[in-house]
């Protein structure tokens, strides 16, 4: 059809098909093209290559039946014509016959087809060598987290902008000095050797965790969650736990974030206001990610059993995570377990939030009372003086101690420091039913 709405009507399935094919195979393709030309932010050039070629012959031939081997043949392709052209360039041709034969072409006009029979099972290498590196600690957080995003998830610059409320322009500055720093650094493709696996993990597992975060809480902006992390975060946890089967904090993450995720439906009302934890409607949480979750913890505690250890950071946070999840009522919640849980979290991993996370699990098992000396003592914390859940807990516990007035203050202060439009409404509005709150009698 040559008008330009016959066009249209053909451009746009095509282009929403190869979008759809990019997101999921995205990380495998660049992973696969990293191995061959060993340098990850060329392979993600030459993989994006291969993205500009569907988007202009899809439309044209027709949708492939496999987009995804489509997409991975071209994209070799691309690296092998790169290959060739750089040891031209250089009139190496002896270096290229050498760079054919390592790689098992050795000249054949079909090397693709052949490269992918003969390792065709090397994919879940390929891609924990590409989460490893990605989430080397030669970079800052935030460029582990951009550079996860973009290779990992498939996410395009505008997207993780839009998701972390920072500038395109920030996050692609981001995204090219990673691949720099990598390059300069001479990280390699590869998977840690034993002695170094364990850092590197954590340093995996801290990214996974922030994007889960950022979009289940997220920092600023007008909305309280930002679902498309958590879904990312999600799929990056799922794709890990399977490569990494015997890692139980790979596990414990993975359950954390499933459990999470299964209230997603319940933290807000129809306006998009958040809703708090007790006051959530239980029959709305996800019962299928809650069994996930729960058979993800169960791995963990498998794996650690025979070892002699106990659960790690995000196992033990999802331990937490499941004492509510298994509470069909809120006051079926097991806090004594919970502040149990809290002590073993504290002692393994002090920080000043997890003190004040265990205050909370104190005051709900044992009181308000209890727990405002508690809170009283982080009020001096540097590391808190801007958390904005630090007046916001010490709000809800002298509101349940009948103190109004310094609720009030409390949780107005709360208000003044979050960053998130969608929390300050949520805690002015604690703030003013406090002042309204009749006197309670003692």
């Amino acid at each position: 059809m040559d008008s330009r709405t016959g066009r249209d009507e053909i451009d746009r399935p095509s282009a929403a098909a190869v979008a759809a094919v990019w997101r999921i195979e995205s990380a495998k393709i660049v992973a696969s093209v990293a191995r061959i030309v060993r340098d990850v932010g060329l392979a993600e050039e030459l993989a994006q290559d291969a993205l500009l070629a569907a988007l202009q012959t899809w439309p044209r031939d027709g949708i492939p039946a496999n987009g995804g081997a489509w997409l991975m043949t071209t994209a070799k392709n691309r690296a092998l014509d790169h290959l060739r052209q750089r040891a031209l360039h250089a009139r190496k041709e002896e270096e290229l016959g050498a760079d054919m034969a390592a790689l098992g072409e050795d000249h054949q006009p079909d090397f693709v087809d052949a490269l992918d029979a003969a390792r065709q099972d090397d994919i879940g290498d390929d891609l924990l060598r590409l989460i490893f590196t990605a989430c080397h600690p030669v970079l800052s957080t935030e460029a582990r987290v951009a550079l996860t995003l973009r290779l990992l998830g498939g996410l395009a610059t505008d997207e993780i902008a839009r998701a972390f409320l920072v500038p395109e322009p920030t996050i692609a500055q981001r995204i090219v000095r990673a691949k720099r720093s990598l390059t300069a650094a001479q990280v390699p493709f590869e998977v840690p050797r034993a002695e170094e696996r364990a850092e590197r993990l954590a340093s995996v597992l801290e990214v996974i965790y922030l994007i889960f975060n950022e979009g289940y809480s997220a920092t600023a902006g007008e909305d309280w969650m930002r679902p498309a992390l958590c879904e990312e975060a999600l799929r990056l946890g799922r794709i890990l736990a399977g490569l990494v089967p015997d890692e139980a904090e790979a596990h414990g993450l993975l359950a954390l974030m499933e459990i999470q995720a299964s209230r997603t439906a319940a933290r807000t009302d129809a306006q998009g206001r958040p809703v708090l934890l007790l006051d959530q409607d239980r029959s709305r949480w996800d019962q299928l990610l809650i069994r996930r979750g729960l058979a993800a913890l169960a791995k963990a505690q498998a794996l650690i059993a025979g070892r002699g250890v106990t659960l790690g950071n995000y196992g033990l946070q999802a331990a937490i995570a499941a004492c509510h999840a298994r509470a069909r009522k809120p006051e079926d919640t097991d806090w004594p377990l919970i502040v149990a849980l809290y002590d073993a979290l504290a002692e393994l991993r002090p920080s000043p939030v997890v003190e004040l996370n265990r205050a909370v699990a104190i005051g709900m098992a044992f009181g308000p009372a209890e727990a405002l000396p508690l809170v009283d003592e982080l009020m001096a914390v540097p590391a808190l003086k801007s958390y904005h859940w630090l007046p916001s807990v010490r709000g809800d516990l002298l509101l349940k101690l009948g103190r109004l007035a310094e609720a009030q203050i409390e949780f107005e202060k709360a208000a003044a420091l979050t960053r998130n439009e969608r929390e300050r409404q949520l805690l002015l509005q604690r703030a003013a039913e406090a002042a309204q709150a009749p006197p309670q009698r003692h």
